[in-house]
């Protein structure tokens, strides 16, 4: 999916929200959106959103000198989801359909991103989920596809979040005979995504025939870039991918056989989807 001209001022808010998260010096803060309009100014605009995002984001550590704008924010959310998280077994456990409510959980997790928003509410959100339809809903076909995997690619996307992507794992493992799982995450901090850390901390390390991937932030030594053909090979030797999160949306729209799991959270990514903002997606096959 390429950039549109609306994102272009997302990035700049993306930007200042991350200043101010660094610090309350509107000096630096003015400093970090001058360098990022600037080279903004300069860039091709025929890339995806997440190839400028990680230009944005350099931008924003190589002004500030400080790695992980998001720390204390990511650590706070996987925090309250892990209280959270016999209570969210619970409610899959006592569901009649438990893939369909772990899957419905996943999309509700996906609010927690301050790439696309800061001002939301979690428990709010899971409840309005739990009970709302889908606007796109390839539900069957995840089940079929699923039904003959032996391997999965599992896109994670944020912090918190991935607490809801360990139920929905935890729940497609006891369902089904799957034999090993990528989990991909970011190989360095941008934004809220989550990174090995986060998901060590969370438990999801601890998963039976799990292992790790790293996807790159466009800083070399930090993964493999989605857009590069190694990426592409490892997905095409997956039996299923399931993709969280507007961003991998974003990187990976344009190419078939993947499992979007997302809340449509701005209007470029609901115009994109053909749906509105607020509404939750299963869309794949």
């Amino acid at each position: 999916m390429r950039v549109h001209l609306d994102c272009i001022p997302c990035f700049q808010r993306q930007a200042l929200d991350a200043a101010r998260f660094i610090t309350d010096d509107e000096k630096m803060h003015e400093n970090i959106i001058r360098a990022v309009i600037a080279e903004l100014q300069g860039m091709d605009w025929k890339k995806s959103p997440p190839e400028i995002a990680h230009v944005v984001h350099k931008i924003i550590r190589d002004e500030s000198g400080v790695e992980d704008p998001y720390k204390d924010v990511k650590k706070y959310y996987n925090d309250i989801t892990l209280k959270m998280y016999p209570e969210l077994k619970k409610t899959v456990n006592n569901s009649a359909t438990p893939l369909l409510t772990a899957v419905r959980l996943a999309i509700a997790g996906n609010v927690i991103d301050f790439g696309a928003k800061s001002d939301f509410d979690l428990n709010e959100t899971i409840s309005l989920v739990l009970k709302k339809d889908f606007k796109i809903y390839h539900f069957s076909e995840f089940v079929r596809s699923l039904e003959k995997a032996n391997n999965i690619l599992y896109l994670a996307d944020n912090a918190g979040e991935i607490v809801f992507d360990r139920i929905l794992l935890e729940t497609i493992f006891k369902e089904y005979n799957v034999e090993k799982t990528l989990f991909a995450l970011k190989g360095a901090p941008i934004i809220n995504d989550a990174t090995y850390e986060d998901a060590k901390y969370v438990g999801i390390n601890n998963l039976k025939g799990l292992e790790f991937i790293k996807v790159g932030v466009g800083i070399p030594g930090t993964g493999i870039e989605r857009t590069s053909n190694e990426f592409q090979d490892v997905i095409l030797k997956s039996d299923i991918v399931i993709s969280k999160g507007q961003g991998n949306y974003e990187a990976l729209s344009e190419l078939r056989g993947i499992f979007f799991l997302l809340m449509a959270k701005c209007p470029v990514i609901a115009e994109d989807l053909g749906v509105k903002v607020g509404d939750i997606i299963l869309k794949g096959g």
